[in-house]
């Protein structure tokens, strides 16, 4: 593993981009946009090699944000096997790049210094100045352009030897397995299954919500690390941050997401720009777990944003968190909140999240109102992921029809269309087709009523079911 570090705003995310192929970091001129560690991987001379970008180091920094970027770095340090230190070329040597290379040096790794910014000759003997550090390995780049980034990684495959293979023995006499071919097919049609089903060896769960409503705590007590900062700051956290959890043989990828709020409540382009992602990462994922802060309630943003989530097709679990706070944690004086009736005016304020299941939780003490830990959201995200990848077969759908009373559906006369029948055309979120007499939009009445017929038949607990409708050529109804 190689960790990109030094001070802020130096271009450590531009080079970690650039590396990576990606825009993983959120890259911008405030000093400090990168906080959390971020990982990622790039190939170089047939090697594959883990990356971590990390926030910018001030050493001896007295403030929360800049000590617990520190403290994520440090962790970072200790993971790689080899450093690059970015420094800007345009500015002049300070005590704290002493400091920052008196650090890095006591850990014992190689350290490669990428003096960034470098763009002409003259910039070229610039970067020479920098050997003041004390430092061996010195590389002008530019990270932005793709300069001399090459004669780098040349020499960190050189200083990282390709770990040895380790060989399988088999004995002359053990037999050799035979292969059944109906395996083979069947691992091969895994591979190139068509309509948006497919083997998924990984399930990832974007963590969305306001800023502040504890969704760092939350992946932190679900991954059981320290993975994401946590502070009281609104807007703590930018960049997303990942983390995979193992449970019950199921691959499951965490994603903290940076608080989504109006556009007129950001003004930093960091935080315009972590909103962007947020959305984009919401939208890569399969589940997703919306946060909503007990102590304030369900509130217009909160709306907003599960919004984003059902109108994108992902499943949702709603995460009631601080539920201590207003019942066995509570010091106002008032009486103990009644889960029933949050729960109520929570279903009123988001109707077209039915179908999501509600968790009460305290993510900082890592239980629930029940006393059951982080395993209950890691059961109900197994549950609805595989709910979301459920498939009905057309037999089951046609039987399905013939079942519902349609004529109970309270649609208007004229918006009332027949069903032919109905197939499954895809899952992820399922979608179903319907044939039928007339090509008009569904009815909300309509479609309302056969969803719920559908889920009271087939399940699909935690996700959005769509409908696409087809009407039969009018000759051949003729």
């Amino acid at each position: 593993m190689v960790a990109i570090v030094g001070r802020p705003n130096v271009g450590k995310s531009t080079l970690f981009n650039r590396l990576t192929h990606s825009r993983r970091s959120i890259v911008g001129d405030e000093p400090g946009i990168t906080r959390d560690r971020i990982y990622g991987e790039y190939d170089w001379g047939g090697r594959q090699f883990r990356l971590v970008d990390t926030g910018g180091i001030v050493p001896d920094d007295p403030e929360l944000i800049p000590t617990e970027i520190y403290n994520q770095a440090k962790v970072a340090l200790q993971e790689a096997d080899a450093l690059i230190l970015v420094v800007d070329a345009r500015t002049e040597l300070a005590s704290p790049d002493y400091d920052l290379v008196k650090l890095l040096i006591r850990g014992g790794k190689p350290v490669f210094l990428a003096v960034n910014k470098v763009e002409g000759a003259a910039m070229s003997a610039e970067a020479e100045n920098f050997r003041q550090l004390g430092l061996r390995n010195v590389y002008p780049i530019s990270a932005e352009h793709a300069l001399g980034i090459g004669d780098l990684l040349d020499a960190i495959s050189e200083a990282l030897p390709p770990s040895e293979p380790v060989a399988e023995v088999i004995a002359d006499d053990a037999p050799t397995p035979a292969i059944d071919e109906s395996e083979e097919e069947d691992s091969a049609d895994g591979l190139n299954r068509t309509h948006g089903e497919f083997e998924q060896h990984e399930t990832s769960i974007a963590i969305i919500g306001r800023p502040n409503v504890g969704k760092s705590t939350l992946l932190n007590a679900l991954t059981g690390t320290t993975r994401a900062i946590v502070s009281p700051i609104a807007g703590t956290t930018r960049d997303a941050v990942d983390e995979v959890v193992e449970f019950e043989g199921n691959q499951l990828r965490f994603v903290d997401t940076a608080g989504i709020r109006r556009k007129g409540k950001t003004h930093l382009m960091a935080e315009k720009m972590s909103v962007v992602m947020a959305r984009r990462h919401l939208e890569a994922a399969d589940v997703a777990l919306l946060v909503i802060d007990a102590t304030e309630g369900v509130t217009a943003a909160d709306a907003t944003i599960g919004g984003y989530a059902h109108e994108s097709g992902r499943s949702v679990i709603i995460v009631i968190n601080k539920w201590d706070a207003v019942t066995t944690g509570r010091t106002d004086g008032k009486p103990h909140a009644d889960r029933e009736v949050f729960e109520k005016q929570l279903r009123s304020a988001l109707k077209y999240l039915s179908y999501a299941p509600v968790i009460f939780i305290s993510a900082l003490k890592g239980r629930g109102p029940d006393g059951r830990g982080m395993a209950r959201i890691l059961n109900e995200v197994v549950k609805v992921a595989a709910e979301r990848r459920k498939r009905v077969t057309t037999g089951q759908m046609n039987r399905f029809l013939e079942r519902v009373d349609f004529q109970r559906a309270p649609v208007p006369m004229a918006k009332r269309i027949r069903i032919f029948y109905m197939t499954q055309a895809a899952v992820a979120p399922p979608t179903f087709v319907l044939f039928t007499d007339r090509d008009i939009k569904l009815h909300f009445a309509f479609e309302r009523f056969l969803e719920n017929q559908i889920r009271e038949s087939f399940g699909f607990e935690g996700t959005p079911i769509w409908f696409k409708v087809k009407a039969r050529n009018e000759k051949k109804n003729d």
